[in-house]
């Protein structure tokens, strides 16, 4: 009978053990959820900006012409022809400044550039 006692004790504190480390798990999970969703401040700065898409399409002219072509119809890198009713302005923002879209690379203009050349983007 003492056999069967620290058998179930055992199995007691295993399932403590994997409830807590279940619990611990959904916690680090939440938390690292909560901090995905976090505004980012530059994506917030330039959404609360006004963009001038002339701005935007000079801008655009310099930096992503090269590879999206001239009119925005694609070359190397895809069309941007109504990007817009594909990507929200924040996403947007994120594929501009990312550059984890190789061979996209890596660009963060300042927030009335960026907020200038997402109002050329969304005139596409």
């Amino acid at each position: 009978m003492n056999e069967q006692l620290v058998k179930s004790e055992g199995l007691s504190q295993r399932i403590i053990t994997i409830v807590l480390v279940v619990c611990f798990a959904i916690v680090v999970a939440l938390l690292g959820a909560t901090r995905l969703h976090r505004p980012d401040p530059y994506v917030q700065e330039v959404l609360s900006l006004h963009g001038d898409s002339v701005q935007g399409h000079a801008i655009f002219q310099i930096n992503c012409a090269g590879c999206h072509g001239i009119m925005a119809d694609g070359k190397v890198g895809p069309s941007l022809k109504n990007v817009s009713d594909r990507k929200s302005p924040p996403r947007l923002i994120k594929q501009v400044i990312s550059g984890q879209t190789p061979p996209m690379p890596k660009f963060q203009p300042s927030p009335q550039e960026m907020a200038d050349l997402l109002s050329y983007l969304e005139s596409l």
